[in-house]
């Protein structure tokens, strides 16, 4: 693998290398004895004369000029970017180009020297003035194998698909197979789609394959039936589960580059009537962790959340059902609260995203480490800040509020459709009300609705109807109220929405509110006196602005909360301007 360039003193790489204990000062002389008698980079030399491994040395460069590493065992690249590269090229350069984003207009590509200018500047000639090129670091021998593994195949869809029929392929399990890229190919197609979900689902006569975007389901592939079980056989060996296991479900997890990123799949084989299901969960780790003023929340709610963190201890709860974004927000506010004097912990099943600075673990049936297990182990880690994936059950609830009643801030999910919902569902857990009010500091219920097209949504006055469902006063469309309504183009694929948003509900406590939860007080009670003292803003509310400034359509906001309670208090309506 190549160090530094040759220009480029060996020095700094081998003061880098012995400060991280890699190699100590004797090996660091014998090689730079060596580099006066071979001229190899320094990193390169010290990999043939056996001091360190080509990961190792990939690591601390890496770390040393700031640049991405990449792991190419497994990885995936994209038939796009690989487009762009001649095989030629490729190999006497070294380089392995993993992704292309036409919009920006980068090409990603793995080298073994992202400080060789020389090889840049002749990938930039080839591929044309106007393109950006994002050099990531890699082994050269994990260069050179991927290579071999990316060029010479198609790996576009459909020809993949024609090739199956003909093809007398080797072991599914070599790359070369085209099944084997097939799933390839599926992957890339996925991530590059922004779904979060992918189904491979056999039917009598054909297989599904249905990838969720923003949240609704659309089928994008039928295969035959045939290619199904030679290709469960190579998502089960990816995820590591048991490919002779068929009639009892089973759960694993692959971690993959793919098209130049880290992506995580979830994987999960369900027995049916016509052979295995299989859904794969996507976390893509490009999403990162969106900070707090990036979320999406209106001022009102914003206030009401800072409000929430500014407590040094208590239990803040994030509700909404499976997919609404919990952990994302959840994220945000851990990000928020991070600083170098506090120290966060986390229990998630599974972590979803590597934070700086905090120390996330995961819980697990073979160590025996379940949410309440877990929680209890954490207390022994003196932390200032607690998250517990979700509260599933009573020793769990309990051990969360006697780690807020400790002078802990706990952050915690619990799957109920309502910010109030979540009262009740803790004191059906066992939960005393009079430790509830004590200790509950605030719940942020949370949903997600698509967003419209910025390229082709339409404007139109809102009718009588639309109105009504949106829970607005009697004749509040006399002054005019534009809605707008999802169109089709390509930008969008013609589905009339790109992306999504999150609506929020939020409940912030104060004495009144303890006192009612600890009087046994309905849901009703509390939430009256809530909205009476503006204590809590609903899903509701924020759906209607969301509908209101054109953000997302009326459709889409009743598809998610269906018709809306009528709006409190005077409206302040918002009017499309675009």
């Amino acid at each position: 693998m190549t160090g530094l360039p040759p220009h480029t003193s060996a020095a700094p790489i081998g003061q880098a290398l012995l400060a991280a204990g890699l190699i100590g000062n004797d090996q660091l002389r014998i090689a730079l004895h060596e580099q006066t008698h071979k001229p190899l980079p320094f990193g390169r030399l010290c990999v043939e004369l056996g001091f360190i491994t080509e990961n190792m040395l990939r690591d601390a460069l890496s770390k040393r000029l700031g640049r991405q590493a990449v792991e190419l065992n497994g990885a995936v690249a994209d038939p796009a970017a690989l487009a762009r590269v001649p095989e030629a090229f490729a190999r006497r350069h070294a380089v392995l180009p993993l992704s292309f984003d036409e919009a920006a207009a980068t090409l990603a590509v793995a080298m073994a020297d992202p400080q060789d200018l020389i090889t840049l500047d002749a990938l930039a000639a080839h591929c044309g003035t106007g393109l950006r090129l994002r050099p990531m670091l890699a082994a050269e021998s994990e260069i050179r194998e991927a290579i071999d593994r990316h060029y010479g195949y198609q790996l576009a869809i459909d020809d993949i698909l024609q090739e199956l029929e003909t093809a007398a392929a080797p072991s599914i399990n070599e790359a070369g197979h085209p099944l084997t890229r097939l799933v390839d190919a599926l992957l890339i197609d996925a991530v590059k789609t922004a779904a979060s979900d992918i189904h491979f689902e056999p039917e009598s006569g054909f297989l599904r394959i249905r990838y969720r975007v923003d949240g609704i389901l659309q089928q994008v592939r039928a295969l035959h039936l045939n290619h199904w079980p030679a290709m469960t056989v190579r998502l089960k060996v990816m995820a590591g589960l048991n490919i002779a296991e068929t009639r009892a479900p089973q759960d694993g997890r692959v971690s993959m580059t793919v098209a130049g990123r880290a992506v995580d799949f979830r994987v999960s084989s369900m027995p049916t009537l016509h052979g295995e299901n299989i859904v794969l969960r996507i976390l893509d780790y490009r999403r990162g962790i969106v900070p707090l003023d990036k979320i999406g929340f209106d001022a009102a709610r914003r206030s009401a959340i800072e409000r929430m963190l500014a407590y040094p201890e208590g239990l803040i709860l994030v509700t909404g059902p499976t997919g609404s974004g919990k952990t994302t927000t959840l994220y945000a506010m851990l990000g928020h609260l991070d600083e170098e004097s506090v120290n966060i912990m986390t229990l998630e099943d599974p972590v979803e995203a590597p934070m700086p600075r905090v120390r996330q673990s995961a819980v697990s049936e073979a160590a025996k480490i379940s949410f309440a297990t877990g929680v209890r182990a954490l207390l022994r880690q003196d932390p200032d800040i607690i998250l517990v994936g979700e509260i599933r059950d009573s020793e769990t609830a309990e051990m969360a509020i006697r780690a807020a009643m400790t002078g802990h801030r706990v952050f915690a999910t619990l799957h109920t459709n309502s910010a109030i919902g979540a009262i009740a569902r803790l004191l059906d857990l066992g939960i005393r009300p009079a430790l509830l009010a004590d200790n509950l500091r605030g719940v942020i219920a949370q949903s997600l609705v698509r967003r419209l097209c910025p390229h082709c949504r339409a404007l139109a006055p809102a009718s009588a109807e639309e109105c009504q469902r949106l829970g607005l006063p009697t004749g509040e469309n006399s002054d005019g109220l534009i809605l707008a309504h999802a169109g089709a183009c390509p930008a969008c694929a013609g589905r009339g929405y790109r992306g999504r948003l999150p609506i929020f509900e939020v409940l912030n406590m104060d004495g009144s509110l303890d006192e009612l939860i600890a009087t046994g007080a309905s849901p009703a009670e509390i939430a009256s006196v809530a909205r009476s003292q503006k204590r809590y803003l609903t899903l509701a509310d924020d759906g209607r602005r969301r509908a209101m400034d054109g953000s997302t359509s009326p459709e889409e906001l009743f598809r998610v909360l269906g018709p809306l309670a009528p709006l409190a208090g005077t409206l302040q309506k918002t009017r499309e301007t675009q």
